[in-house]
């Protein structure tokens, strides 16, 4: 089904649609599936500070995490009067609850915020993490059923700028990756109790700021294992959910022992292969999964050269990968080969892009740092079809929902779309 808006010479782009179902819950920072891909659509094309804007709603204090949304209710953190909080509105816009959770450490990085972590919920439970090492698990309604702090646990993070991992979900447990300098693990809580399931190390000697990791891992299952991959230190290594133990690794990614090749994009799952971007956006390399140890040799299908991203975290779609760069260069990879099958770019500017592209309803979303999203056709060549301003800034991923995109500022949660009337 088509909709039409009226009066605008533009309308016709507004909604484009390949079919009539769209995702209802958006669980964690890259979507339904984990993979930065929304449903069908329709979902809004152009939009302005005055146009097609359902609600918007202040936010409190600066944060950076992306929403996440489940069965009508948005998610999200943020800080107010030296307090994290995790914060629920509906999807009309209404606050329904605000809940404290330890104090606030505040961000060091001009962009950053001591609530750069996104929650992660399942249906039954939320997750929220902060940059002062709370981890907590609420109800829907916004009740905290259990709390740790993981650096008083295991130790404050050595980290040189801001926490930026968010946590994952396997079917049982809540994840944790702390990859610093010194001391870097990844730990497990069980999500109804919060009981300390297991607790593994991952110090794999990469120098000074190459140790440390900003990426969110991804969980997936492989041959009817459920598996954690883990990117950051110079390496990716495969973990099994259920205790933690290392399944296998891939070395290399820093073959001149560089010091400042720190993670911040997240490895992407693309079929049978994992991508892991790394070297400040100018590497990427594809690694065939499956194996066992040290597989660096046997398993690296393809690494190309200068097509990375250093903190956008690229999508996988039907063979290709969408890789954005912080500038605003975008390349369409085939992840079999390696092959840029084109590339361009968008109108130059100082600022850049800190938010990961987001393909939904046929066509790849990029939202710069200052509020302004570009839509970009899918297809066979680099095809801009709509930009559109918010004057505000934002570091956080767009979310694509019941037909509508949710917008992240420093200042508002902006609702793109239809107003929700249920």
């Amino acid at each position: 089904m088509m909709r039409v808006s009226v009066a605008l010479w533009g309308a016709a782009l507004f909604y484009f649609s390949l079919g009539t179902s769209w995702a209802e819950n958006w669980p964690s920072w890259r979507g339904p599936a984990g993979t930065g891909v929304a449903g069908e659509g329709p979902f809004p094309v152009r939009w302005s500070q005055d146009m097609h804007i359902a609600w918007k709603q202040p936010i409190p204090g600066k944060g950076t995490s992306t929403p996440t949304v489940w069965d009508g209710r948005v998610f999200l953190t943020g800080q107010e009067k030296g307090q994290n909080l995790a914060v629920c509105l509906d999807l009309r816009g209404r606050a329904l609850w605000t809940t404290a959770i330890g104090e606030h450490r505040p961000g060091k990085h001009r962009k950053a915020s001591g609530s750069n972590p996104s929650s992660v919920v399942d249906g039954e439970y939320v997750f929220v993490y902060f940059k002062s090492g709370d981890l907590a698990c609420l109800d829907l309604d916004g009740k905290i059923l259990w709390q740790k702090n993981v650096q008083e646990m295991f130790g404050k993070d050595t980290l040189w700028w801001d926490l930026g991992t968010s946590p994952v979900l396997t079917r049982e447990l809540v994840v944790i990756a702390c990859i610093q300098s010194d001391d870097s693990y990844v730990v497990a809580f069980q999500k109804d109790s919060g009981i300390l399931a297991w607790k593994r190390a991952r110090n794999l000697g990469a120098p000074l700021e190459a140790a440390q990791s900003y990426a969110t891992p991804i969980v997936a299952t492989r041959s009817d294992r459920e598996q954690l991959f883990i990117l950051g230190a110079d390496h990716v290594t495969a973990h099994s959910a259920v205790d933690g133990a290392e399944i296998w690794r891939v070395g290399g990614l820093n073959p001149k022992g560089e010091k400042y090749f720190r993670s911040i994009s997240s490895p992407v799952l693309a079929g049978d292969l994992l991508l892991a971007p790394y070297a400040r956006g100018t590497t990427m390399t594809a690694i065939r999964l499956g194996g066992q140890g040290d597989v660096t040799t046997s398993h690296v299908a393809w690494t190309r050269q200068g097509i990375a991203a250093d903190v956008p975290t690229p999508v996988f779609f039907e063979g290709r990968a969408y890789v954005l760069k912080d500038r605003g260069a975008v390349a369409c990879i085939e992840t079999k080969t390696g092959k840029t099958l084109w590339s361009g770019e968008v109108e130059k500017s100082r600022q850049g892009f800190s938010s990961s592209p987001i393909l939904a309803g046929r066509h790849l979303y990029i939202t710069r740092e200052d509020g302004k999203t570009f839509v970009l056709r899918q297809g066979d060549e680099f095809k801009l079809v709509a930009s559109n301003a918010l004057g505000e800034s934002t570091f956080a991923t767009p979310v694509f929902v019941n037909g509508q995109i949710l917008i992240r500022t420093q200042e508002h949660l902006y609702c793109i779309g239809t107003a929700q009337t249920r």
